[in-house]
């Protein structure tokens, strides 16, 4: 028998993240969700799973992952700390819809405006034109 199997060498450890790296995945993960690239690209790249994203999203969003040295433990939020993230989370979506809603009235002022001008404009042809 071959040696060459994926268990040739012994189980693999399991793998651990710093508090840095899983910094450092959900940034370059987000990136690649805004950019097209495809996060799940990302993630199969990396070896990483889409639920550890989420859990250092709560992580990250309770404030537990900020200003931990690599190798101490993190540890689960406390209460308060899950609804801080919690909130920040409905705040940013909150802030992305108006920033949206905002464009939108803009864009629709600016057609109103452009109605009303076509208005005036085809009025002023009606009076000038004789009969």
């Amino acid at each position: 028998m071959s040696n060459s199997g994926p268990r040739a060498g012994g189980p693999t450890p399991r793998r651990s993240f710093t508090p840095g790296q899983k910094l450092a995945h959900l940034e370059a993960y987000q990136r690649a969700c805004d950019d097209g690239t495809g996060g799940g690209a990302y993630l199969r790249r990396e070896g990483v799973y889409s639920s550890q994203i989420t859990e250092w999203r709560k992580l990250r969003d309770a404030g537990v992952l900020e200003g931990k040295k690599p190798g101490e433990k993190i540890g689960k939020p406390t209460p308060e700390q899950a609804e801080i993230g919690r909130l920040r989370r409905q705040l940013e979506v909150s802030e992305r819809k108006l920033t949206r809603t905002e464009a939108a009235l803009s864009i629709m002022e600016k057609a109103r405006q452009l109605l009303e001008d076509i208005s005036e404009s085809a009025e002023q042809q009606h009076w000038y034109r004789k009969p």
